[in-house]
Protein backbone atom coordinates (compact mmCIF):
# COMPACT_ATOMS: atom_id res chain seq x y z
CA UNK A 1 0.00 0.00 0.00
CA UNK A 2 1.80 3.05 -1.06
CA UNK A 3 1.20 7.04 -0.58
CA UNK A 4 -0.88 8.83 -2.48
CA UNK A 5 2.30 11.51 -3.14
CA UNK A 6 5.08 9.91 -4.56
CA UNK A 7 7.34 9.80 -2.53
CA UNK A 8 5.94 11.01 0.94
CA UNK A 9 5.64 9.01 3.77
CA UNK A 10 2.09 8.97 5.30
CA UNK A 11 2.21 9.87 8.95
CA UNK A 12 -0.99 10.06 11.27
CA UNK A 13 -0.84 13.13 13.30
CA UNK A 14 -4.04 12.68 16.32
CA UNK A 15 -4.69 16.08 16.33
CA UNK A 16 -7.25 18.40 13.83
CA UNK A 17 -5.98 19.46 10.80
CA UNK A 18 -4.41 23.01 11.15
CA UNK A 19 -7.12 25.78 9.74
CA UNK A 20 -9.79 23.66 9.55
CA UNK A 21 -13.00 24.35 11.07
CA UNK A 22 -12.45 21.31 13.54
CA UNK A 23 -8.86 23.11 14.59
CA UNK A 24 -11.49 26.03 14.89
CA UNK A 25 -13.94 24.53 17.26
CA UNK A 26 -11.55 23.11 19.45
CA UNK A 27 -9.55 26.33 19.84
CA UNK A 28 -12.93 28.34 20.89
CA UNK A 29 -13.14 25.55 23.51
CA UNK A 30 -10.19 25.26 25.06
CA UNK A 31 -10.21 29.75 25.31
CA UNK A 32 -13.80 28.74 26.74
CA UNK A 33 -11.61 26.15 29.33
CA UNK A 34 -8.90 29.09 29.99
CA UNK A 35 -12.09 31.50 30.75
CA UNK A 36 -13.34 29.62 33.51
CA UNK A 37 -10.02 28.80 35.03
CA UNK A 38 -10.01 25.07 33.62
CA UNK A 39 -6.93 24.18 31.61
CA UNK A 40 -7.07 21.49 29.01
CA UNK A 41 -3.85 20.45 27.04
CA UNK A 42 -3.54 22.48 23.53
CA UNK A 43 -2.49 20.53 19.92
CA UNK A 44 1.16 19.93 20.53
CA UNK A 45 2.15 19.76 17.22
CA UNK A 46 2.59 23.22 14.81
CA UNK A 47 0.29 23.37 11.90
CA UNK A 48 3.14 25.10 9.58
CA UNK A 49 5.87 22.45 9.65
CA UNK A 50 7.39 21.70 6.67
CA UNK A 51 6.63 18.54 6.09
CA UNK A 52 7.30 17.74 2.94
CA UNK A 53 10.40 19.00 2.93
CA UNK A 54 11.23 16.13 5.28
CA UNK A 55 9.59 13.49 2.93
CA UNK A 56 6.37 13.57 5.12
CA UNK A 57 2.48 13.47 4.64
CA UNK A 58 0.50 14.52 7.65
CA UNK A 59 -2.76 12.44 8.01
CA UNK A 60 -5.18 14.15 10.68
CA UNK A 61 -8.01 13.47 12.61
CA UNK A 62 -10.66 11.59 10.29
CA UNK A 63 -8.05 10.78 7.98
CA UNK A 64 -7.64 7.28 6.96
CA UNK A 65 -4.28 6.11 8.68
CA UNK A 66 -4.02 1.81 8.66
CA UNK A 67 -1.06 2.93 5.66
CA UNK A 68 0.10 5.05 7.81
CA UNK A 69 4.00 4.58 8.92
CA UNK A 70 4.29 6.56 11.89
CA UNK A 71 1.67 8.01 14.07
CA UNK A 72 2.83 11.32 16.28
CA UNK A 73 0.72 12.36 19.56
CA UNK A 74 -2.08 9.25 18.51
CA UNK A 75 -4.94 8.50 20.88
CA UNK A 76 -7.23 10.14 22.76
CA UNK A 77 -7.75 13.49 22.45
CA UNK A 78 -10.74 16.02 23.27
CA UNK A 79 -12.78 12.90 22.90
CA UNK A 80 -11.44 11.62 19.12
CA UNK A 81 -8.79 9.57 18.09
CA UNK A 82 -8.76 6.07 19.46
CA UNK A 83 -10.39 5.37 15.93
CA UNK A 84 -7.30 6.74 13.83
CA UNK A 85 -4.74 5.02 16.14
CA UNK A 86 -6.29 1.74 16.47
CA UNK A 87 -6.64 1.82 12.36
CA UNK A 88 -2.82 3.05 12.28
CA UNK A 89 -1.84 -0.40 14.28
CA UNK A 90 -3.61 -2.86 12.71
CA UNK A 91 -2.69 -1.30 9.11
CA UNK A 92 1.29 -2.13 10.37
CA UNK A 93 0.52 -5.09 12.23
CA UNK A 94 -1.47 -6.81 8.55
CA UNK A 95 1.11 -5.31 6.52
CA UNK A 96 4.05 -7.23 9.35
CA UNK A 97 5.92 -3.36 9.98
CA UNK A 98 6.74 -2.08 13.33
CA UNK A 99 4.55 0.32 14.15
CA UNK A 100 6.60 3.89 15.02
CA UNK A 101 4.86 5.88 17.48
CA UNK A 102 6.15 9.66 18.99
CA UNK A 103 4.31 10.45 21.95
CA UNK A 104 4.85 13.51 24.25
CA UNK A 105 4.30 13.70 27.70
CA UNK A 106 4.53 16.54 30.71
CA UNK A 107 3.26 20.41 29.93
CA UNK A 108 5.69 22.72 30.38
CA UNK A 109 3.64 25.65 30.25
CA UNK A 110 1.27 23.81 33.11
CA UNK A 111 1.77 23.96 36.93
CA UNK A 112 1.91 20.66 37.87
CA UNK A 113 4.50 20.71 41.18
CA UNK A 114 2.06 23.60 42.59
CA UNK A 115 -1.10 22.15 42.17
CA UNK A 116 -0.57 18.14 42.19
CA UNK A 117 -0.11 15.85 45.48
CA UNK A 118 0.96 13.01 43.68
CA UNK A 119 4.25 11.49 42.37
CA UNK A 120 3.73 11.49 39.16
CA UNK A 121 2.36 14.83 37.19
CA UNK A 122 1.68 13.35 33.46
CA UNK A 123 1.05 10.08 31.90
CA UNK A 124 1.29 9.25 28.02
CA UNK A 125 -1.12 5.95 27.44
CA UNK A 126 0.07 3.73 25.36
CA UNK A 127 -1.59 1.16 23.25
CA UNK A 128 -2.42 -1.63 26.02
CA UNK A 129 -5.15 0.54 27.62
CA UNK A 130 -4.09 -1.01 31.13
CA UNK A 131 -0.52 0.14 30.70
CA UNK A 132 1.11 3.75 30.81
CA UNK A 133 3.86 6.28 30.77
CA UNK A 134 4.63 8.36 33.86
CA UNK A 135 6.63 11.06 34.17
CA UNK A 136 7.08 13.27 37.54
CA UNK A 137 8.50 17.04 36.39
CA UNK A 138 12.17 17.27 37.48
CA UNK A 139 14.44 20.79 38.25
CA UNK A 140 15.19 23.31 36.22
CA UNK A 141 18.06 23.01 34.60
CA UNK A 142 18.51 19.29 34.44
CA UNK A 143 20.88 17.95 32.32
CA UNK A 144 20.18 14.04 30.90
CA UNK A 145 23.34 11.83 29.73
CA UNK A 146 22.68 9.30 26.97
CA UNK A 147 21.80 5.98 28.44
CA UNK A 148 24.71 3.04 27.53
CA UNK A 149 24.18 0.49 24.53
CA UNK A 150 21.45 2.61 22.61
CA UNK A 151 21.05 1.71 18.23
CA UNK A 152 22.28 3.94 15.76
CA UNK A 153 18.53 6.01 15.61
CA UNK A 154 18.29 6.20 19.41
CA UNK A 155 21.55 7.43 20.16
CA UNK A 156 21.19 9.86 16.92
CA UNK A 157 17.83 11.08 18.77
CA UNK A 158 19.70 11.72 22.23
CA UNK A 159 22.10 13.70 21.06
CA UNK A 160 19.67 15.75 19.38
CA UNK A 161 17.57 16.20 22.63
CA UNK A 162 20.86 16.97 24.01
CA UNK A 163 20.65 20.63 22.27
CA UNK A 164 17.03 21.56 24.11
CA UNK A 165 17.70 25.01 26.09
CA UNK A 166 19.31 24.53 29.50
CA UNK A 167 16.29 25.45 31.04
CA UNK A 168 14.27 22.53 29.27
CA UNK A 169 11.47 20.53 30.92
CA UNK A 170 12.25 17.01 31.57
CA UNK A 171 10.40 14.42 33.38
CA UNK A 172 11.48 11.11 34.78
CA UNK A 173 9.82 8.62 33.62
CA UNK A 174 8.57 4.79 34.71
CA UNK A 175 5.89 2.30 33.35
CA UNK A 176 2.74 1.66 35.01
CA UNK A 177 -0.12 -0.54 35.11
CA UNK A 178 -3.71 -0.50 36.63
CA UNK A 179 -5.86 -1.60 39.42
CA UNK A 180 -9.94 -1.73 38.43
CA UNK A 181 -12.56 -2.32 40.30
CA UNK A 182 -15.83 -4.01 39.08
CA UNK A 183 -18.47 -1.31 38.39
CA UNK A 184 -21.03 -3.23 40.39
CA UNK A 185 -19.02 -3.68 43.70
CA UNK A 186 -18.63 -7.29 43.67
CA UNK A 187 -15.20 -8.98 42.75
CA UNK A 188 -12.60 -6.38 44.45
CA UNK A 189 -9.83 -5.23 42.94
CA UNK A 190 -7.87 -6.23 39.83
CA UNK A 191 -4.09 -5.43 39.25
CA UNK A 192 -2.74 -5.41 35.65
CA UNK A 193 0.55 -5.25 35.69
CA UNK A 194 2.45 -2.96 33.05
CA UNK A 195 3.36 -4.91 29.94
CA UNK A 196 6.32 -4.52 27.26
CA UNK A 197 9.52 -2.81 28.63
CA UNK A 198 10.74 0.66 28.74
CA UNK A 199 14.00 1.53 27.10
CA UNK A 200 16.15 4.25 28.46
CA UNK A 201 17.74 6.97 25.62
CA UNK A 202 18.65 9.72 28.01
CA UNK A 203 18.57 9.66 31.40
CA UNK A 204 18.97 11.67 34.33
CA UNK A 205 21.81 12.14 37.34
CA UNK A 206 19.99 9.27 39.34
CA UNK A 207 19.62 6.58 36.28
CA UNK A 208 16.03 7.65 35.69
CA UNK A 209 14.81 8.04 32.02
CA UNK A 210 13.76 11.41 30.99
CA UNK A 211 13.19 9.71 27.38
CA UNK A 212 12.57 6.21 26.20
CA UNK A 213 10.94 3.98 23.86
CA UNK A 214 8.47 1.66 25.30
CA UNK A 215 8.77 -1.72 23.18
CA UNK A 216 5.32 -4.26 23.30
CA UNK A 217 5.55 -7.65 24.24
CA UNK A 218 5.34 -8.84 21.07
CA UNK A 219 7.95 -6.26 19.78
CA UNK A 220 5.76 -4.90 17.19
CA UNK A 221 5.24 -1.65 18.41
CA UNK A 222 8.01 1.14 19.60
CA UNK A 223 6.55 4.32 21.46
CA UNK A 224 9.20 7.34 21.95
CA UNK A 225 7.90 9.32 24.89
CA UNK A 226 9.67 12.50 24.67
CA UNK A 227 9.33 15.51 26.74
CA UNK A 228 7.05 18.89 25.71
CA UNK A 229 8.27 21.06 23.77
CA UNK A 230 10.23 19.51 21.58
CA UNK A 231 12.11 21.03 18.15
CA UNK A 232 9.48 19.58 15.59
CA UNK A 233 11.59 20.01 12.66
CA UNK A 234 14.53 18.01 14.44
CA UNK A 235 12.57 14.68 14.79
CA UNK A 236 10.63 14.41 11.62
CA UNK A 237 14.68 14.62 10.16
CA UNK A 238 15.09 12.13 12.61
CA UNK A 239 12.25 9.82 11.90
CA UNK A 240 13.16 10.32 7.84
CA UNK A 241 16.85 9.54 8.18
CA UNK A 242 17.42 7.47 11.32
CA UNK A 243 14.25 5.95 12.23
CA UNK A 244 12.58 5.10 9.27
CA UNK A 245 15.99 3.44 7.89
CA UNK A 246 16.70 1.63 10.86
CA UNK A 247 13.22 -0.22 11.90
CA UNK A 248 11.10 0.60 9.20
CA UNK A 249 12.85 0.38 5.84
CA UNK A 250 10.35 -1.47 4.00
CA UNK A 251 7.87 1.86 3.65
CA UNK A 252 10.47 3.90 2.65
CA UNK A 253 11.58 1.01 -0.39
CA UNK A 254 7.68 1.20 -0.84
CA UNK A 255 7.09 4.35 -1.20
CA UNK A 256 10.23 5.53 -3.21
CA UNK A 257 11.39 8.25 -0.84
CA UNK A 258 14.05 10.16 -2.13
CA UNK A 259 15.43 10.64 1.01
CA UNK A 260 16.47 7.36 1.68
CA UNK A 261 19.61 5.70 1.18
CA UNK A 262 19.08 1.61 0.57
CA UNK A 263 22.27 0.60 1.76
CA UNK A 264 21.68 -2.89 0.30
CA UNK A 265 22.61 -0.84 -3.43
CA UNK A 266 25.71 1.07 -2.01
CA UNK A 267 29.07 0.43 -2.99
CA UNK A 268 31.93 -0.54 -0.07
CA UNK A 269 32.81 3.40 -0.61
CA UNK A 270 29.80 4.81 -0.48
CA UNK A 271 29.12 3.02 2.77
CA UNK A 272 32.30 3.69 4.42
CA UNK A 273 32.24 7.60 3.45
CA UNK A 274 28.61 7.89 4.89
CA UNK A 275 29.49 6.34 7.90
CA UNK A 276 32.55 8.49 8.46
CA UNK A 277 30.28 11.57 7.69
CA UNK A 278 28.01 10.24 10.17
CA UNK A 279 30.62 9.98 12.59
CA UNK A 280 31.62 13.40 12.46
CA UNK A 281 28.29 15.03 12.37
CA UNK A 282 28.06 12.79 15.91
CA UNK A 283 31.26 14.30 16.96
CA UNK A 284 30.64 17.97 15.99
CA UNK A 285 27.06 17.49 17.96
CA UNK A 286 28.31 15.97 20.76
CA UNK A 287 31.28 18.85 21.15
CA UNK A 288 29.15 21.24 21.11
CA UNK A 289 26.90 20.45 23.50
CA UNK A 290 29.54 19.75 26.23
CA UNK A 291 31.05 23.11 25.07
CA UNK A 292 28.09 24.62 25.22
CA UNK A 293 27.48 22.87 28.85
CA UNK A 294 31.01 24.16 29.74
CA UNK A 295 30.05 28.04 29.08
CA UNK A 296 26.74 27.60 31.30
CA UNK A 297 28.38 26.75 34.36
CA UNK A 298 31.41 29.43 33.62
CA UNK A 299 28.73 31.96 32.92
CA UNK A 300 26.96 31.04 35.71
CA UNK A 301 30.19 30.66 38.44
CA UNK A 302 31.66 34.24 36.74
CA UNK A 303 28.49 36.49 36.77
CA UNK A 304 27.71 37.33 40.40
CA UNK A 305 31.12 38.04 40.69
CA UNK A 306 31.47 40.36 37.98
CA UNK A 307 28.67 42.18 38.19
CA UNK A 308 29.51 42.61 42.03
CA UNK A 309 32.63 43.79 41.26
CA UNK A 310 31.87 45.94 38.62
CA UNK A 311 28.58 47.11 39.77
CA UNK A 312 27.76 46.03 43.09
CA UNK A 313 27.43 47.53 46.34
CA UNK A 314 27.21 46.86 49.83
CA UNK A 315 27.18 42.61 50.40
CA UNK A 316 27.19 42.16 46.81
CA UNK A 317 30.03 43.80 46.48
CA UNK A 318 31.92 42.44 50.07
CA UNK A 319 30.84 38.91 48.61
CA UNK A 320 32.84 39.59 44.92
CA UNK A 321 35.61 40.91 46.87
CA UNK A 322 35.39 37.88 49.33
CA UNK A 323 35.84 35.51 46.04
CA UNK A 324 38.21 37.03 44.27
CA UNK A 325 40.44 36.80 47.45
CA UNK A 326 39.83 33.63 47.92
CA UNK A 327 40.33 32.33 44.27
CA UNK A 328 43.88 34.38 44.67
CA UNK A 329 44.95 31.36 47.85
CA UNK A 330 43.98 33.87 49.82
CA UNK A 331 42.49 32.92 53.40
CA UNK A 332 39.04 35.17 53.90
CA UNK A 333 36.95 35.97 57.27
CA UNK A 334 33.91 37.92 57.42
CA UNK A 335 34.38 40.06 60.29
CA UNK A 336 30.29 40.56 60.47
CA UNK A 337 30.00 37.29 61.05
CA UNK A 338 32.75 36.91 63.25
CA UNK A 339 32.44 40.35 65.13
CA UNK A 340 28.77 41.60 64.52
CA UNK A 341 28.38 44.54 62.63
CA UNK A 342 29.59 46.69 62.08
CA UNK A 343 32.25 46.45 65.10
CA UNK A 344 35.30 46.28 62.28
CA UNK A 345 36.01 46.09 58.68
CA UNK A 346 34.49 43.88 56.20
CA UNK A 347 36.96 41.33 55.84
CA UNK A 348 40.52 39.63 57.29
CA UNK A 349 42.32 38.94 54.40
CA UNK A 350 45.66 36.39 55.60
CA UNK A 351 48.23 34.17 53.74
CA UNK A 352 50.54 31.37 55.13
CA UNK A 353 54.04 33.63 55.93
CA UNK A 354 52.30 36.81 55.38
CA UNK A 355 50.75 38.96 58.52
CA UNK A 356 47.04 39.86 58.39
CA UNK A 357 45.23 42.91 56.24
CA UNK A 358 42.05 44.41 56.86
CA UNK A 359 40.04 45.06 53.99
CA UNK A 360 37.49 47.34 54.47
CA UNK A 361 34.95 47.44 50.99
CA UNK A 362 32.89 50.37 49.49
CA UNK A 363 31.22 51.59 46.43
CA UNK A 364 30.82 54.71 45.37
CA UNK A 365 28.52 55.96 42.28
CA UNK A 366 30.65 58.72 41.37
CA UNK A 367 34.17 60.09 41.95
CA UNK A 368 35.47 58.36 45.76
CA UNK A 369 35.01 60.90 48.63
CA UNK A 370 38.16 60.89 50.22
CA UNK A 371 36.66 60.35 53.77
CA UNK A 372 36.23 56.59 53.02
CA UNK A 373 39.94 56.15 53.67
CA UNK A 374 39.04 57.07 57.28
CA UNK A 375 36.63 54.20 57.77
CA UNK A 376 39.71 51.70 57.48
CA UNK A 377 41.56 53.87 59.35
CA UNK A 378 39.07 53.64 62.69
CA UNK A 379 38.69 50.01 62.05
CA UNK A 380 42.62 50.04 62.53
CA UNK A 381 42.64 52.12 65.49
CA UNK A 382 40.06 49.18 67.23
CA UNK A 383 41.47 46.26 66.27
CA UNK A 384 43.79 46.07 69.02
CA UNK A 385 40.87 45.75 71.46
CA UNK A 386 38.69 43.11 69.54
CA UNK A 387 41.61 41.20 68.60
CA UNK A 388 44.29 41.69 70.63
CA UNK A 389 46.35 38.29 69.95
CA UNK A 390 45.79 38.68 66.16
CA UNK A 391 47.82 41.84 65.16
CA UNK A 392 47.66 42.86 62.14
CA UNK A 393 49.57 44.83 59.63
CA UNK A 394 47.44 47.38 58.27
CA UNK A 395 44.36 47.55 55.88
CA UNK A 396 43.38 47.77 52.31
CA UNK A 397 40.20 49.68 51.03
CA UNK A 398 38.67 48.27 47.86
CA UNK A 399 36.52 50.80 46.42
CA UNK A 400 33.92 49.66 43.37
CA UNK A 401 33.97 53.77 42.22
CA UNK A 402 32.33 55.07 39.42
CA UNK A 403 30.21 52.41 39.05
CA UNK A 404 27.20 54.12 37.53
CA UNK A 405 29.67 54.62 34.60
CA UNK A 406 30.56 51.27 32.10
CA UNK A 407 33.99 50.39 33.21
CA UNK A 408 35.67 51.53 30.00
CA UNK A 409 35.26 55.22 31.17
CA UNK A 410 35.92 55.10 34.74
CA UNK A 411 38.95 56.15 36.03
CA UNK A 412 42.19 53.98 36.40
CA UNK A 413 42.78 55.41 40.20
CA UNK A 414 40.34 55.54 42.71
CA UNK A 415 41.82 59.22 44.40
CA UNK A 416 43.95 60.80 41.55
CA UNK A 417 44.91 64.05 43.77
CA UNK A 418 48.44 64.14 44.19
CA UNK A 419 48.29 65.24 47.93
CA UNK A 420 46.17 62.60 49.32
CA UNK A 421 47.67 59.77 47.27
CA UNK A 422 51.05 61.00 48.95
CA UNK A 423 49.66 60.90 52.11
CA UNK A 424 48.23 57.61 52.23
CA UNK A 425 49.12 55.05 54.79
CA UNK A 426 46.71 52.26 53.52
CA UNK A 427 46.55 51.08 50.52
CA UNK A 428 43.83 51.78 48.05
CA UNK A 429 42.69 49.20 45.29
CA UNK A 430 39.90 50.15 42.69
CA UNK A 431 37.35 46.96 42.32
CA UNK A 432 37.32 46.98 38.53
CA UNK A 433 41.41 46.75 38.96
CA UNK A 434 40.27 43.33 40.75
CA UNK A 435 38.44 42.60 38.24
CA UNK A 436 40.84 42.97 35.44
CA UNK A 437 43.16 40.93 37.51
CA UNK A 438 40.67 37.95 38.67
CA UNK A 439 39.56 37.68 34.64
CA UNK A 440 43.46 36.49 33.16
CA UNK A 441 43.89 35.08 36.76
CA UNK A 442 46.94 37.26 37.84
CA UNK A 443 46.98 35.73 41.80
CA UNK A 444 50.03 37.27 42.19
CA UNK A 445 49.18 40.82 41.46
CA UNK A 446 45.76 40.27 43.90
CA UNK A 447 48.19 38.87 46.45
CA UNK A 448 50.09 41.92 46.14
CA UNK A 449 48.22 44.14 45.86
CA UNK A 450 46.04 43.13 49.24
CA UNK A 451 49.20 41.70 50.98
CA UNK A 452 51.79 44.21 50.43
CA UNK A 453 54.26 41.51 49.04
CA UNK A 454 54.21 38.04 47.73
CA UNK A 455 53.63 35.32 51.04
CA UNK A 456 56.24 33.27 51.13
CA UNK A 457 53.72 30.18 50.83
CA UNK A 458 50.53 29.84 49.25
CA UNK A 459 48.12 27.91 47.30
CA UNK A 460 45.64 29.48 44.80
CA UNK A 461 43.83 28.54 41.17
CA UNK A 462 45.72 27.39 37.71
CA UNK A 463 48.68 30.20 36.81
CA UNK A 464 47.14 32.87 34.80
CA UNK A 465 47.71 34.15 31.34
CA UNK A 466 49.85 36.69 30.49
CA UNK A 467 48.49 39.25 32.78
CA UNK A 468 46.85 42.55 31.80
CA UNK A 469 47.48 44.35 34.42
CA UNK A 470 50.56 44.74 37.12
CA UNK A 471 49.91 45.57 41.03
CA UNK A 472 52.18 49.33 40.39
CA UNK A 473 48.42 49.95 39.08
CA UNK A 474 47.56 50.27 43.04
CA UNK A 475 46.72 53.75 44.08
CA UNK A 476 49.23 53.35 47.43
CA UNK A 477 50.67 50.47 49.06
CA UNK A 478 52.65 50.71 52.47
CA UNK A 479 55.00 48.61 53.55
CA UNK A 480 55.08 46.78 56.55
CA UNK A 481 38.25 30.66 57.48
CA UNK A 482 36.51 31.57 54.57
CA UNK A 483 33.27 32.92 54.76
CA UNK A 484 31.56 35.99 53.61
CA UNK A 485 27.87 35.60 53.71
CA UNK A 486 25.90 38.22 55.98
CA UNK A 487 23.44 41.14 56.34
CA UNK A 488 23.83 44.23 54.04
CA UNK A 489 24.89 47.30 56.41
CA UNK A 490 27.16 48.89 53.71
CA UNK A 491 25.81 52.48 51.79
CA UNK A 492 26.50 52.57 48.13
Amino acid sequence: MSSPSTGLVSVHVGQPEPNSEQERMLLAELQHQRDVGRRERAPRVPGDLAWEKHGLQPRWLGMETSDCAVAIEPGHFHNRGDAERDRFLAGAARRGELALVVAVIGDADGDELQRSLFSHYASVSLADMFTRVSGRRLPTGTRPEIAPDLSPADRDLAIRLLTRPPTAAWWALQLHGATTVRGDGFGGETHHPAQGTLEPILIDSLGAPVVAAWVSLAGDQRWYVLPDRVAWDNVLDWLMHKALPQYAPAVLRRTRSPHFVDPDLQTGDELSARAGLAELEERYTLDRTQFEQDLRVAEEKASPIRYGLLYGTGTELVEAVAAVLTAAGLSVIDLDAELGAPQSADLLASAPGSNRKLVEVKGAGGAAQENLVGYLQRHLDTWPQLRPDQPVDGGVLVVNHQHKLPPAERTAQVYTRPEFVAALTVSVVSSLQLFRWWRVRDWPAIRVAILGAEPSTVVAGPQPAPAQATSSEVSAAPTGRTRWWRKDRRGS
